[in-house]
């Protein structure tokens, strides 16, 4: 059982503020300092500096921070484990980031359960941000992700590197048969939402030319992937998407690719979970089973 004072250590940092922690945890304000001083003298350092007003943490805190999180969530799934009777893989709880999620892992899942019939899974589709804080409460045990995370809080294995293409309605007429990305710039740009893996890859390809989602003649955000596809087909603007995403597409010749020369993107989509986990083995198996290479 996880010591009710790393509880308070973990809440704390949520917030960096012990009244607002202590709201949480339904005790007093007094309480969380005892707690926190017990930490420190039980560890010898300190876990909080403050530069002027604002609380942040010591370089031993983020440590600790680091591991905390990756014991609850071990506890989490140790219970989960447990209540199941130690039947192995017969409860999967993981997340994906909608092109994995919808195009990628289907057939793999399905393989899965074909071979599996007294499994109970569930696979949360979100962005990466919302998957790595559920990743971090122990929502779900593991995730595959497209969009960037902190390398040394997760244990992580390539799940695949996929092409990340320019596409744009099959009938598009440009003014200009487009060889640069600058080329795109007066057409109207489709794009995920802010926070989504898809749009931060091209924002960052975009940032490494000095150019930004800006430089477009007009911008249209759109948070379900069909709805950018079709809008796309009837040559409302131009998008960036996973090749893998518009196979049916291209192949169907409704939507066709914009072949650049300075724009040759391939991005790795990534098996994750939290690091130093004692389920390292665990995870490690479920990304055999699940990798499609």
């Amino acid at each position: 059982m996880l010591d009710f004072r790393i509880e308070t250590f973990i809440t704390v940092c949520e917030f960096m503020n012990f009244t607002k922690a202590a709201d949480k945890l339904n005790i007093t304000q007094p309480a969380v300092s005892q707690h926190i001083h017990y930490l420190e003298d039980e560890y010898k350092t300190k876990l909080f500096e403050f530069i002027g007003k604002k609380m942040k943490l010591t370089e031993a805190g983020k440590y600790l921070l680091d591991i905390a999180v990756t014991m609850k969530h071990d506890e989490i799934h140790l219970k989960e484990q447990i209540r199941l009777g130690l039947t192995e893989n017969k409860n999967i709880t993981f997340g994906a980031t909608l092109t994995i999620g919808e195009f990628l892992i289907p057939e793999q899942v399905c393989n899965y359960l074909k071979e599996n019939h007294n499994v109970s899974l569930k696979m949360l589709v979100a962005n990466t941000s919302e998957l790595l804080e559920k990743l971090d409460k122990g929502i779900i045990d593991f995730a595959v992700v497209e969009g960037y995370f902190t390398k040394n809080e997760y244990d992580h294995r390539l799940y695949s590197r996929e092409n990340y293409i320019p596409v744009c309605a099959a009938k598009h007429k440009f003014k200009k048969q487009p060889e640069l990305v600058g080329d795109l710039f007066d057409e109207t740009i489709i794009v995920r939402e802010d926070g989504s893996g898809t749009r931060e890859i091209l924002e960052k390809t975009l940032e490494g030319k000095n150019y930004s989602l800006n430089d477009f003649k007009n911008k249209v955000e759109i948070s379900n992937m069909n709805v950018i596809k079709y809008l796309t087909e009837q040559d409302c603007g131009v998008t960036f998407l996973y090749e893998a995403a518009v196979k049916k597409e291209l192949q169907d010749k409704t939507l066709r690719k914009i072949n650049l020369k300075d724009l040759k993107i391939q991005h790795d989509m990534t098996f994750i979970w939290r690091k130093n986990s004692v389920f390292t083995d665990y995870y490690d198996k479920l990304f055999k089973i699940f990798k499609i290479f």
